[in-house]
Formats: C-alpha cells, sequence, structure tokens
C-alpha cells in the first residue's frame, strides 16, 4: 500500500513543531521532489485519522496522487494542533480546517486561501434527549450546554444568537470532552456532536431502559443546516503567498485533482474507504467508520457545481455568522470583512476539468446514500 500517513507531534503552548520523515528511498531533494521525480507534498489534517479524511487516504492508497506526479503524505492531527498555522508557518503544504476557524486566523495574520471547499454542508449537531423539552435554539435557555470549544461551537453561538440568546448568560456552558459521556450520565442537557462521530456514539449505546442500543427516537437533533446557522467546514487551504508562484499553481491543480478522485472513490466505493480508514490507524471500529464514510458522504454529494467548487452565497452567510456571532464574552468570530485572497475557484475549476476529462464523476447527481446498521460501541 501506498502510506505516506504520519502521525502530528504535539506541542504545549503557541509553538508547533510537525515533522515526518520519508521512506529511505524516497529522500526529498532541496527542491522539494523525490529523487523518483514525484513532488513532495504535506497536508496537516485537523483530527486523527478516522473516515472524515477517507477522501484524502484513498488518493494517497489508490494511487490517485501519485499519477498526478506528487508524493502525499497526510499528517495526523489533534487537539492542541491548529492546522492553518501548520500551513501558514511553512510545515505544510496545504491543510484542512474549518472556514470560521481559518478565517479567525487570517484576520490574525495568517496568510492562507481556501482553494478547494470539500463539505458543501455543516455536520454539526446539538443534541438532547427527546424528553428533554429541547426542541430548538431557545429551549437551550437556563440549560446545561456542552460544546467542545476550540472553534467548534461558532454554529452552536450563532443560532443562540439567532434566538436571543446570550451564551454568556442564558445558559451554563459546559467543557465538553470528544464524546457524548456527558449527555448519556445526565451530566449536560444538550451536547455538542458531528454526524458522522459522535451522533454515531450515542446509537452504539446500550439505552439502559430497554437492554437495546438507543434508536435516533431517543434524541432531538438541533441540524444547524435546518436551523439556518451553519457555516462552512472541511476546507483546503494554500498557502497565499506561495500562489504567486507557477509551480505551486500547478502544484495545487494537481493536488485538488487527486483530491477530487480520492472522494468519488469513497463515494461509489464506501465499504472500500472504510477499511482503509481503519488501515488508517483509525482506533474507531468498522461500523463506525462504514457510517462515518456515508455521512461524510452526504455532507458532500450531490455537488450541482462540482465537489470543492466554493458556493459564494454559502461563503457569505458564513463570513455574516461569523461577524455577528457573539461568545460568551461578547466578542465576535471577526471583526472585520475577510481582505485579500481569502478564497478562489481558480484551481479548483482546473482541478474539474482534469478530473472530468480523467472520466470522474465531479457532481454526483445520482449519489444515494447507505443505510448503516451500528454494532455496539461502534464494532
Amino acid at each position: 500500500m501506498r502510506r505516506r500517513l504520519a502521525a502530528a507531534a504535539a506541542l504545549t503552548g503557541a509553538a508547533l513543531l510537525i515533522s515526518a520523515c520519508g521512506t529511505a528511498d524516497e529522500e526529498p531533494d532541496a527542491g522539494g521532489g523525490a529523487t523518483d521525480g514525484t513532488t513532495t507534498v504535506k497536508v496537516q489534517l485537523q483530527w486523527f485519522f478516522q473516515a472524515q479524511f477517507a477522501g484524502y487516504i484513498a488518493a494517497v492508497e489508490q494511487g490517485f496522487y501519485e499519477e498526478e506526479g506528487l508524493d502525499v503524505e497526510l499528517i495526523e492531527g489533534g487537539v492542541d494542533i491548529v492546522p492553518q498555522t501548520v500551513l501558514a508557518q511553512g510545515q505544510a503544504d496545504y491543510a484542512i480546517a474549518w472556514v470560521p476557524k481559518a478565517l479567525a486566523s487570517r484576520e490574525q495574520g495568517a496568510q492562507i486561501t481556501d482553494v478547494g471547499q470539500i463539505f458543501a454542508r455543516s455536520g454539526t449537531y446539538q443534541v438532547a434527549f427527546a424528553d428533554s423539552g429541547i426542541t430548538g435554539p431557545a429551549d437551550l435557555r437556563g440549560k446545561k450546554v456542552g460544546n467542545w470549544g476550540f472553534g467548534n461551537e461558532f454554529e452552536l453561538f450563532a443560532a443562540m444568537t439567532q434566538a436571543g440568546l446570550d451564551p454568556g448568560a442564558d445558559v451554563t456552558l459546559v467543557q465538553q470532552q470528544f464524546d457524548m459521556q456527558a449527555l448519556l450520565r445526565g451530566d449536560i442537557d444538550a451536547a455538542q456532536a458531528m454526524s458522522y462521530n459522535e451522533y454515531a456514539q450515542l446509537l452504539e449505546a446500550e439505552n439502559p431502559d430497554t437492554g437495546e442500543l438507543y434508536t435516533p427516537e431517543d434524541f432531538t437533533v438541533l441540524d444547524w443546516n435546518s436551523v439556518g446557522t451553519a457555516m462552512l467546514q472541511d476546507a483546503i487551504w494554500a498557502d497565499t503567498a506561495k500562489l504567486d508562484d507557477p509551480a505551486y499553481q500547478e502544484q495545487t491543480v494537481k493536488f485538488l485533482t487527486g483530491t477530487i478522485k480520492g472522494w468519488a472513490y469513497c463515494r461509489d466505493n464506501p465499504e472500500e474507504c472504510r477499511d482503509l480508514s481503519v488501515a488508517a490507524g483509525s482506533t474507531l471500529g468498522a461500523s463506525h467508520q462504514l457510517w462515518q464514510v456515508n455521512e461524510v458522504n452526504k455532507l458532500i454529494w450531490p455537488s450541482s457545481g462540482g465537489i470543492g467548487l466554493i458556493d459564494e452565497a454559502d461563503w457569505a452567510r458564513t463570513v455574516e455568522l461569523s461577524l455577528a456571532t457573539k461568545n460568551q464574552d461578547g466578542q465576535t468570530v471577526l471583526t472585520a470583512e475577510p481582505e485579500g485572497l481569502a478564497y478562489t475557484n481558480d484551481y479548483i475549476n482546473q482541478a474539474l476539468e482534469a478530473a472530468k476529462a480523467d472520466g470522474v464523476d465531479v457532481t454526483g447527481a445520482d449519489f444515494t446514500p447507505l443505510t448503516v446498521t451500528l454494532n455496539p460501541g461502534g464494532a
């Protein structure tokens, strides 16, 4: 297998150090190319290896990047890793990051540009038990509301702001772990969850009242796509200054082309991408990973304009919410409209044409999701 996956080293404090070693016969030369003539490319992921990144993993393992002349190394993320910072510091060639988080970093000086909007829809939920009385954001008033922090809470705060709630006064905010145990124990009334991860953890857990697994009917889900406060999530970010270099421009188109092929492969072969995600080192079980591939596919496909194309209306909504949404301290995500080249469709359009020329379906108009059966614990 074409394994170019690396674990990230997280350091406390502001400094981040990401190091990766090539194989013995693929030492990069001074120009960033491997001795076999391919170009070495490092990509910083925003979380641990899992099917959230299945398309990138598939593009490595199925040789789609190699076909483009690239030797791509995927660098695993973690709690203390800020992908856009790793990119801005020159430790990676591209990074995968949520748009509002990356825009906040841009406002603080990170010179980065969104060159491919892979997720067209938000995967963030706020989940409560069905008997909690929470059916909309306004019902969070007076409740214990869990969230992960680290910028993952922006859509939740936007929904509360839209409902007339002050996140700093009208709810009790609780720092939530990256699991659903606090909700299951009753420590909080509503928990943050990704459709492709933590929500599945609930459905993999045993209901002590029935002895069976929980079902969707046991919960109420606040989906920010329906509420109207969804913000753009997993995007491919490039180094803005390097985009002036024709060689980096060409590399970006090639990387995006391979990525499109990887995600199209996972759309058409979800079971295979489940297996690739497990083999990449994910600690999540096989049924959980298949659920994750399926749910991530729903965030991408169908894509009327083509996968990765940045929709101007979705971008504008994300920026507007970032300017208006206040946190518990009364501060907004952004203080001004993004300046400079915050995003561009130039390179993804070229990549879409290249992928189509190779026979790839880049819109997935006929995409039909699977019905996935989760096993206890996601096994």
